[in-house]
């Protein structure tokens, strides 16, 4: 026989999932499966380059996490609380159609809600608006970009006229002056933060300002940080134009060529003097001078922000105070100038241009204005659309659980995760009485909450566009098929809306819905913006396969537009840009003797939002490992809280319980938790039997009045000690096609304890980790359920057990002849010995040497056991300890000592996600002394 021909792999061209930088990938694919990912060196958002979560993009589409997370058929829940069932893709949509419509004729269509996702494709969202505002009736369509993008949207358009960024990427390249607030850039868009040090070493004149409340990795390499109080960001700005104003640093003549509204802002910013403004936001008077300074003077500066300034009770006014700035010193509308909103999802960008909000309609359309809402109709061949303002999200839900709303269609987010106020959430989806969750992994924490569940493809099966950040539109193509019977988003929403169709007596002919391609769909957006901001009426499919292009893009381009605003025209009634004389307001809850902490939120490095995807694998646990709080050591040793100690940490809303951990990038009386942490990693019960459901139990649902966006970075907190005597640590090796079905398994045991958190571990294996607390003893038999899980209670365990006590460890080893390796470990009781087993586990060491000392409660052994410390490079695996080490070996100068450091370790050599987290070893870790 001929040995077998190994087969190439395909490569396809799609883009990343993840965040708004809009990375272009290469999927390599064989015999239907993705078998590896690299970054598209033609695509002009990243060149070539991935960080940490989109170069393990292929991991996350393996066959093994398919059968284990996917959702992979219709399923039907009979009842509240009985497990789902099975049934076909006709019954399903009849299904749904038959509920939506019945519920629409008998409480009116606002009895419906949609809550979609920027994660969504343009097509999909497009014909998810068509369905809820053309067919149905109803504006009661939301997405979760409500809750990262709504005040960027309002910001602009309040203050330029149009939701439109008027920068690019390209202009990192080529400012004087970067000014970044309320975004950690650094672990929140790494591959952009690239391009920001690429450009500062081929520009060391750049001057790098950071606001943000933390030292966060990117405030630690600014030349300049502001570490704002909470919510303090308007007053600072209004004092760095009361500063600019008094030194004649605003461009007098732009401002009286191009702008209106200036004499009100200046009677406004009047009184933010230096003084006011320093004790307000908690800042130096001379770093606002030498902020001012660079903003202002330099020949071209670019300022990049997210969710510091989106999310909160005030983010429309934030967003404007910034964009005041560049309006009163012309920075804007040239190479390297303007104020860039980063985008956090991949597509929050195209929904928008869609009207996938609900208070928008197609092309940047205001559901206000009636004009707006007669082209649409025009459009979509109906005589009218609804005039109603539909609810937004935090509404949406508000309603459902008040009755209001009765039917609720979730698509492509968790909201039982992301949305504040978890409990009203939580209310809101067990009182619809129709909850349908089309999703593509069944693992969320809403889908538990779902009578209908649909699968939906995802990264790599999906075809169609999506927006970056700067404008710019990449093509989204599939390179293998979808698993299962999962179909496409805007498939799913098309065969729904025409059963919909059909029982409202409307006849095919006359189908809203007569799509049978992505193209289909995208040319009737495309035509929906002619003679609009964002006009693309001169760009095709065809023209997308051959690169990524920005918009506008009117008929007779030859490309897209960079920069907006190059003319000083705005599109205004006037043509100018306004000035918006907002007013500091102050948090929503300011802290208080009662809640005297103030918590914020924030993003990992290597998690994407509620991990639905990244969460299923354990090397994007190396950076964090588990749940905690970061909060000051000086807090900590004032309330007596040792590290990794457990806390309650409590708002008006809600308490949670997880391990507190010093840093001192926190500042004193802040606290810190990520905001990945959901109930299906975290979670517990009161004393009284209240879930205590991942860090949204915490946040609050007051929003800005103008975009309507919640304050989801900020709530005023209480931690104290929690008194949990009871202690449960539990974590093995287990084969790859289980690991995931095992976590999920132990995420439905987690409630029986007061805290628990359950995450995966490990590399090149699959590892599963249990942590629990309690006021006393679990029962014999959860434990027992416990170990059979990770298949501790085989004839390979070694087991000491003291009910009496409360204590029981079991140990899993495998043997090599002399040789025994732990697999797996169970120490409840007295989990001490932590310390030196789990690294035993975890790095897979020779453990014949410790003997009974396994099982030994409180037992430190005499050989020392070595440790990893925290990950700091994801790519090559290498922990801060052997950082450190090499690091103390090298001598020269910073920049040389990273040289040696990567030219022996490999790490930063990669992604260049760990390279901040590497300057700031180089730093702290002296030099080798070189002899005299």
């Amino acid at each position: 026989m001929r040995p077998a021909v190994p087969v190439r792999p395909s490569e396809t061209r799609s883009t990343c999932p993840y965040c708004g930088v809009g990375c272009g990938v290469i999927i390599e694919s064989a015999d239907g499966q993705v078998t590896g990912v690299r970054g598209d060196p033609a695509h002009p958002a990243n060149f070539g380059r991935l960080c940490t979560k989109g170069s393990t993009l292929h991991l996350t589409a393996s066959p093994a996490i398919a059968r284990q997370a996917r959702l992979l058929t219709p399923m039907l829940r009979d009842e509240r609380g009985m497990a789902p069932r099975a049934i076909g893709w006709d019954a399903a949509l009849d299904q749904a159609a038959d509920r939506l419509h019945r519920i629409a004729r008998e409480h009116g269509p606002d009895a419906i809600g949609f809550y979609v996702s920027g994660q969504l494709l343009t097509e999909d969202y497009y014909v998810f608006n068509k369905l809820a505002k053309g067919l149905l009736g109803t504006n009661n369509i939301d997405t979760n970009s409500r809750l990262c993008m709504s005040s960027a949207v309002a910001g602009y358009k309040l203050t330029l006229g149009a939701d439109a960024p008027p920068a690019c990427y390209e202009d990192i390249d080529q400012a004087d002056c970067l000014f970044i607030a309320g975004s950690n850039a650094a672990w929140a868009h790494p591959i952009l933060y690239r391009r920001i040090e690429q450009a500062r070493q081929a520009r060391p004149h750049m001057k790098l300002i950071v606001a943000d409340p933390r030292r966060t990795e990117t405030a630690e390499g600014a030349d300049l940080h502001l570490p704002l109080l909470p919510g303090s960001d308007v007053m600072l700005f209004h004092g760095l134009l009361h500063i600019m104003l008094w030194e004649g640093w605003t461009d007098a003549a732009w401002i009286a060529a191009h702008t209106e509204g200036f004499e009100a802002l200046k009677a406004v910013v009047r009184e933010c003097t230096p003084e006011r403004v320093a004790q307000a936001c908690g800042l130096r008077k001379e770093d606002l001078f030498t902020a001012a300074r660079w903003f202002a003077t330099a020949q071209a500066t670019l300022s990049l922000y997210c969710q510091g300034l989106n999310q909160s009770s005030s983010g429309t006014a934030k967003n404007a105070a910034l964009i005041n700035l560049h309006l009163a010193t012309g920075q804007i509308g040239r190479p390297g100038a303007g104020p860039l909103s980063l985008t956090g999802q991949p597509n929050a960008m195209g929904g928008r241009e869609v009207g996938g909000l609900a208070n928008l309609l197609s092309a940047h359309r205001d559901l206000a204005n009636p004009a707006h809402r007669a082209e649409v109709a025009a459009l979509w061949g109906l005589p009218s659309v609804p005039a109603t303002p539909g609810k937004t999200a935090v509404e949406m839900f508000q309603a459902a659980a008040d009755g209001e709303i009765r039917a609720l269609w979730i698509a492509c987010t968790n909201p039982a995760q992301s949305m504040p106020d978890q409990a009203t959430v939580r209310r809101a989806l067990a009182r619809a009485e129709f909850v349908v969750v089309q999703e593509a992994f069944a693992t969320t924490a809403t889908c538990e909450a779902a009578d209908l569940l649909l699968p939906a493809t995802t990264w790599g099966e999906k075809n169609g566009t999506v927006t970056n950040s700067e404008r710019r539109i990449s093509r989204v193509r599939p390179a293998v098929p979808a698993p299962g019977e999962a179909r496409d988003d805007w498939r799913i929403v098309v065969d729904l809306g025409r059963r919909l169709e059909s029982r409202m007596g409307r006849t095919p002919d006359r189908s809203l819905f007569p799509y049978d391609t992505p193209e289909a769909v995208w040319n009737e957006h495309r035509e929906s913006t002619r003679g609009r901001d964002l006009d693309i009426t001169g760009l095709s499919y065809a023209l997308l396969e051959q690169a990524p292009q920005q918009w506008p893009y009117p008929p007779g381009a030859a490309q897209g537009r960079a920069r907006l605003y190059e003319d000083g025209v705005f599109p205004t009634a006037s043509g100018r840009a306004r000035f918006a004389a907002v007013q500091p307001q102050p948090l929503a809850e300011p802290r208080n003797s009662r809640f005297p902490f103030s918590l914020t939120t924030g993003r990992l490095r290597d998690q994407w939002h509620g991990m639905s995807r990244t969460g299923t694998l354990g090397r994007l646990f190396g950076q964090v490992a588990e749940p905690c709080i970061e909060m000051h050591p000086w807090d900590m040793e004032r309330q007596g809280i040792a590290a990794g100690e457990l806390v309650q940490v409590t708002s008006k809303r809600g308490s949670i319980v997880l391990p507190a951990q010093p840093s001192p990038a926190q500042p004193a009386a802040q606290a810190f938790i990520a905001m990945h942490w959901g109930s299906e990693f975290l979670t517990g019960v009161s004393a009284g039997g209240e879930v205590l459901a991942g860090v949204n139990a915490l946040t609050t649902s007051a929003f800005c009045p103008d975009s309507r966006q919640p304050e989801l970075k900020h709530a005023a907190v209480r931690i104290e000690k929690a008194a949990l005597p009871w202690t449960l640590l539990a974590l093995a090796w287990l084969p790859d096609d289980t690991a995931l079905a095992v976590r999920t398994q132990l995420q439905a045991l987690m409630r029986q304890f007061r805290f628990a958190a359950c995450v995966p571990f490990g590399r090149e294996r699959s590892g599963v980790l249990l942590r629990a607390a309690a006021d006393a003893p679990a029962e014999r038999a959860l434990l027992d359920r416990i170990e059979a899980l990770l298949d501790l209670a085989g004839p390979q365990g070694l087991r000491y057990d003291d009910p009496r006590r409360g204590q029981r460890r079991v140990v899993r080893l495998a043997r090599s002849g002399e040789e025994a390796r732990v697999e797996g470990v169970l120490m409840a009781g007295d989990t001490r010995a932590e310390a030196w087993l789990r690294p035993l586990l975890e790095q897979q060491l020779p453990a014949q040497a410790y003997g009974r000392m396994l099982l030994a409660p409180g037992a430190t052994p005499a050989l020392p056991v070595p440790r990893a410390g925290p990950q700091v490079c994801t790519c090559f695996d290498v922990g801060e300890a052997a950082i450190t080490a090499q690091l103390a070996r090298c001598a020269g100068s910073e920049t040389q000592r990273l040289a040696q450091l990567q030219g022996t370790l490999k790490c930063g050599t990669n992604c260049g996600s760990c390279l901040p987290a590497l300057q700031r070893l180089v730093r702290q870790v002296p030099p080798l002394r070189q002899a005299a």
